[in-house]
């Protein structure tokens, strides 16, 4: 079952309209802070909402143990440009990680999202799982050079986070340079398709059972 997204008083615009999917969770602080702006939350079915593009589109998740972070990360997606689309949680009731890493896995899987971020206590667990799907290939990093370096080097699609292990600003320079960093190709892209070949292989092996 999809998490409905949830909207807080960082997602409202100054003034005008907010168009969001049925369904949406609204924050007590975000209803008062439309109230305050003249803002008017509006629900429509998501085939009436505007579609963003997937190339400006990041699918975001975090468990119980990411969920601080991930609200704290949000303005950053929005101020290099970014649309998120937030899988949750919505609080930090106690989930399974490998749950919320295979919602976002998906949506980078599938292309309606160009690349995803999911942030749990430690980030292993996540990446493990989301690297099950396939077409995904994620990565845990936790400075500037293992960011850097996931991207250039590997194009990983798929940034893991521990939220236990980072602060905020740690975080926020990681998702920064990830984001910002494009795939070097050369002598990586031969690499990055033998990752994709060795997917495929066994892939095919577990289908001929």
């Amino acid at each position: 079952m999809a998490v409905p997204r949830v909207v807080t008083e960082r997602d409202l615009p100054v003034s005008g309209d907010l168009k969001v999917p049925v369904g949406t969770i609204v924050t007590p602080a975000a209803r008062d802070a439309a109230r305050a702006r003249g803002v008017r939350i509006l629900e429509a079915p998501t085939e009436e909402l505007p579609a963003a593009s997937p190339e400006q589109t990041v699918a975001l998740g975090a468990d119980h143990g990411g969920y601080r972070l991930k609200e704290a990360l949000k303005p950053v997606f929005a101020e290099l440009g970014f649309q998120v689309c937030d899988v949750g949680v919505s609080q930090e009731t106690p989930v399974d990680y490998p749950d919320i890493a295979q919602q976002v896995a998906e949506l980078v899987a599938q292309g309606q999202a160009a690349r995803g971020v999911i942030i749990d206590g430690a980030g292993i667990g996540s990446a493990i799982a989301a690297n099950k799907v396939p077409g995904i290939r994620a990565a845990l990093c936790y400075d500037r050079a293992s960011a850097r370096n996931s991207r250039e080097h590997n194009d990983a699609n798929v940034l893991t986070l521990g939220g236990r292990l980072l602060t905020i600003s740690q975080a926020e320079e990681v998702l920064r340079t990830w984001l910002a960093t494009p795939f070097a190709g050369g002598r990586h892209l031969a690499r990055v398709r033998k990752i994709t070949e060795l997917e495929k292989r066994y892939s095919a092996q577990r289908q001929g059972r």
